[in-house]
């Protein structure tokens, strides 16, 4: 087996392990701490941080560009609102039903995909999403077409999840378990061909990466998550439309890797949080000095032209992202008080 591909060590993952206690003791208590406002701010900021972890094995691992995202987040939240309302089928059975189709899907959309790469890639990813798009509003009977379609908060092991609170908790288990997966993938000899792929597919090829296979693998692993956040995402917000999975869905997807660092689980989460709560940091300020945002546009208008800005931003000034500002600051305290 290459060397290159073969298992490494992670110290990264002892200084992680800490913090764990530390994250499942605020999602405990943080839903005793803040109002329904603010706990439905943290819990889209976990659906997000899922759905993007997703996104990050196929594009910040393995660089292939997709403008998909939207699309298979809306085949995992229509899997989930379809089968829970219309056929009655349990949460322990539609969660893991949206992550199977939704992976299913990207299988149909990667094979005749997987020798177009950068722009063209996009663009075909893109097709699909409006594809999806128009697919949902044909299948009136199961959708609800334009009308939509309303979800009802099933129980989970006899417990009922009606609650906000409920939902939270819900999504909290799942990011961890995202991100325990992802970690585990990405220490794993697919994780190391899915980097061997990006940085040097010909390399990789003449090494003994099957490159094909490897994509392949990308795309349904990467919508397989994907499909599973906006499955939580049906339950969190309990009414779909095909309105909820437009474009800037993918493009805040491409954003959050941006700002977080692409590649990096880390970023990830730090992105997340950076750019879900930014329009709301905007929409504070304009307030404050006397302003409003809808004196210049629409919500989604500003997001977009919010998210375009701090792209262009990050790529201009700190094209590592985020993470890369941890990395730096823990280093230096390391140093200090030796450091210059």
């Amino acid at each position: 087996m290459p060397a290159s591909l073969t298992r490494t060590h992670h110290p990264s993952r002892r200084r992680a392990l800490p913090l764990l206690p530390f994250a499942i003791l605020v999602a405990i208590v943080l839903p005793y701490l803040t109002n329904a406002y603010a706990l439905g701010f943290a819990t889209t900021i976990l659906i997000t941080a899922i759905g993007v972890v997703g996104f990050n094995v196929l594009t910040g691992w393995t660089g292939l560009v997709s403008l998909g995202y939207a699309g298979f987040f809306a085949v995992g939240a229509y899997t989930e609102g379809v089968l829970a309302t219309r056929y009655g089928w349990p949460l322990l059975a539609t969660l893991p039903a949206a992550a199977v189709v939704a992976a299913l899907v990207s299988v149909l959309v990667g094979a005749p995909s997987l020798r177009l790469r950068g722009l063209y890639l996009a663009i075909t990813t893109l097709a699909f999403s409006a594809i999806i798009s128009h697919v949902i509003l044909l299948a009136k009977p199961l959708t609800g077409g334009s009308r939509g379609l309303s979800v009802a908060r099933p129980s989970l092991l006899g417990i009922p999840l009606k609650t906000d609170a409920a939902i939270f908790w819900l999504c909290a288990a799942s990011l961890l378990l995202a991100i325990w997966l992802a970690a585990n993938i990405r220490r794993s000899y697919l994780g190391r061909a899915f980097f061997a792929v990006r940085d040097a597919e010909t390399a990789a090829r003449v090494l003994g990466v099957d490159v094909i296979r490897t994509k392949l693998l990308a795309f349904a692993l990467s919508s397989a998550i994907t499909g599973f956040a906006g499955a939580l995402f049906a339950l969190n917000q309990r009414y779909l439309n095909v309105e909820n999975f437009e474009l800037l869905l993918s493009i805040e997807a491409v954003s959050i890797l941006v700002v977080g660092g692409i590649g990096s689980i880390a970023g990830v989460i730090a992105g997340t949080v950076f750019m879900v709560l930014l329009p709301e940091l905007a929409r504070l300020a304009f307030n404050a000095i006397g302003g409003s945002l809808a004196d210049i546009g629409g919500a989604q208008e500003i997001r977009g032209v919010i998210y375009g800005l701090v792209i262009i931003l990050f790529l201009r000034f700190a094209p590592d992202g985020l993470i890369a500002f941890w990395t730096r600051a823990v280093a230096w305290l390391r140093r200090w008080p030796l450091t210059g």
